[in-house]
C-alpha cells in the first residue's frame, strides 16, 4: 500500500528546504580490539564516538556510526585533506582514517513534512518514536545507498557523489505533494 497523498495544511508555511553543502567527511576505523583506544583519542579531540546506529550532533561536527567500529566525522570544509591528515596522525597504530569528502555529498532536508517525504523513498521506519533525533542508519533510498541521520529539526542524507543528483531530483519529485521544495546548493 502506498502512503496517502497529503495536501499542505491551509495557512501552514509552504514547503520544505533541501540544502546541499560541502563538508569534510572522514571515516575512522578501529584496528581489531582498539575501539576503546580510538574513542579515547577522539574524546581528546572533543569528538564523542556514538554507538552503532547513533549520531552525536555537536558544535562544529557530527559524528555517526552505521558500521561496527567505524565512524564518520563531518566537519566544515578545511583546506585540502587537512582533517583526514590530522585524524591519520592522531590514530596511527590504533585505527585508520580515510578522507571521504569527495566521495560523499551531504544533503539536509528540513521543513514540516521531512519524514513523510523520506518514508516514501526508503524502508526505514521514520516515525519520531522509532527514529528519534540522534538516530543514524544506512539504507537504500530511490534505489541507491544513502546514510540517514535524524537531526533535531531536519534529516541529513549522505549519498555517493555519483548518485547525489539522482537523490536530489528524487526528493524534489517526491516532495511535490507537500508544497514547494526550495533547493540551495544543488549537487554538481
Amino acid at each position: 500500500m502506498s502512503a496517502p497523498e497529503i495536501a499542505p495544511v491551509p495557512g501552514e508555511v509552504d514547503g520544505l528546504q533541501l540544502h546541499s553543502s560541502a563538508s569534510d567527511i572522514v571515516e575512522i576505523a578501529a584496528l581489531r580490539g582498539r575501539a576503546a583506544d580510538l574513542a579515547s583519542i577522539a574524546l581528546g579531540r572533543a569528538v564523542q564516538l556514538p554507538a552503532l546506529g547513533r549520531a552525536v550532533i555537536a558544535t562544529g561536527h557530527v559524528a555517526l556510526c552505521v558500521r561496527p567500529e567505524r565512524w564518520l566525522i563531518l566537519t566544515p570544509p578545511a583546506s585540502g585533506a587537512a582533517s583526514a591528515d590530522r585524524w591519520r596522525a592522531g590514530c596511527a597504530g590504533v585505527g585508520a582514517a580515510v578522507d571521504l569528502s569527495s566521495g560523499l555529498r551531504v544533503l539536509e532536508l528540513s521543513g514540516h513534512a521531512v519524514r513523510e517525504v523520506l518514508v516514501r523513498s526508503c524502508r526505514i521506519d521514520l516515525d519520531q518514536a522509532a527514529f528519534p533525533p540522534g538516530a543514524a542508519c544506512a539504507t537504500i533510498m530511490a534505489q541507491v545507498p544513502v546514510i540517514l541521520v535524524a537531526l533535531p529539526s531536519a534529516m541529513l542524507l549522505l549519498a555517493a557523489t555519483s548518485t547525489a543528483q539522482h537523490v536530489h531530483e528524487w526528493l524534489q519529485s517526491t516532495a511535490q505533494p507537500f508544497g514547494q521544495l526550495s533547493s540551495f546548493g544543488a549537487p554538481s
